[in-house]
């Protein structure tokens, strides 16, 4: 069954915000297209979706694969079926924190260290990425 989480993060620009709908399945229960995270992990991204936003939901259900593999060692299959935002108020990488969110509440999975903050100094976002470090740091994907 589809829950959706709502990511939430205020600041003085306005903050951050989406919206995260999915659900998930075991291996074998979905005919589309299934990217792999992580061995036996997939993602199953809703069509139309922008690169940059299936990277980062990716990433986000990376950092939980060792989690999700223990507990599912036949494998899993995260669909995601909407990823909503106002465009003032999103970046790519809110994608990874929503993922991080639904993931967390649906399986009561442990923080991982995927965070943001607002940086009053540079007048922007800070992202925090845990021990993965930023995944991106060739800054392909900015």
């Amino acid at each position: 069954m589809s829950r959706t989480f709502r990511y939430r993060f205020r600041s003085p620009l306005g903050g951050l915000a989406a919206d995260l709908t999915a659900e998930w399945a075991s291996p074998g229960t979905d005919d589309g297209f299934l990217l792999q995270v992580d061995r036996k992990v997939r993602l199953a991204p809703p069509s139309g979706m922008h690169w940059r936003d299936v990277s980062w939901l990716s990433f986000g259900l990376a950092a939980h694969a060792s989690d999700l593999m223990a507990r599912h060692t036949e494998g899993l299959v995260v669909r995601v079926t909407a990823l909503t935002y106002p465009l003032a108020h999103f970046r790519s990488e809110v994608a990874a924190l929503a993922m991080d969110g639904w993931l967390r509440e649906e399986f009561g999975l442990p923080e991982r260290g995927l965070r943001v903050s607002f940086d009053s100094a540079t007048g922007g976002y800070a992202f925090e990425w845990g021990s993965y470090g930023d995944p991106f740091e060739d800054n392909l994907l900015r």
